[in-house]
């Protein structure tokens, strides 16, 4: 099996909702661009959603998401993988990223949409309770997955979804801040 390891967050000070990967695929860490495989529709969705081309400079397409308020990172800082399959992944050897760090470092941050169910399973079980014990609360999206093993639904369905969970939650009202430290117990 093939140890790998994700990339760090892109985020400005502001962001709002968290868009958030299982971990990257072969072709993106490759490529070490998120979302890099030329068939994951990730960046159609979000090219359309935020009005910039999805074969855009990368760096621009960052810039366009970023300035949107919306922050991409992944669940999983490494595991053990064979190819790119979420289902593949050894869950023991999984290992996830520092969120309540990241949390802490976000104080607008007010939503986490997690990009396929494998994202949003890994955050519930494993990042949500640690987030809740910390004293960080967040408003918690699935979303259907980019990826192009996840051909059940088509393009147009996939980016009506997302439109549907993503865009209410960056025009929502503001967030109340979430606090700069965690919370410790006397």
């Amino acid at each position: 099996m093939a140890f790998v390891e994700g990339f760090p967050p892109v985020a400005r000070h502001d962001a709002r909702v968290l868009v958030l990967g299982s971990m990257p695929g072969a072709a993106s860490l490759a490529a070490g661009r998120y979302y890099a495989h030329p068939r994951n529709a990730f960046w159609p969705i979000t090219g359309a959603l935020f009005g910039f081309a999805a074969d855009a400079p990368y760096d621009e397409r960052l810039a366009c998401l970023t300035a949107a308020g919306v922050a991409l990172w992944d669940v999983l800082a490494a595991c053990e993988r064979p190819g790119s399959l979420d289902a593949a992944i050894d869950r023991a050897t999984a290992r996830t990223n520092d969120f309540v760090a990241f949390f802490a470092a976000q104080p607008h941050l007010c939503a986490v949409a997690c990009n396929g169910g494998a994202a949003h399973q890994l955050f519930r079980r494993r990042v949500l309770p640690r987030l809740a014990a910390a004293g960080f609360r967040t408003k918690l999206v699935a979303l259907p997955s980019t990826s192009p093993a996840h051909a059940g639904r088509s393009l147009a369905q996939k980016r009506a979804a997302w439109r549907r969970g993503l865009l209410p939650l960056l025009r929502g009202p503001a967030p109340v801040p979430l606090p700069r430290r965690p919370r410790t117990e006397p």
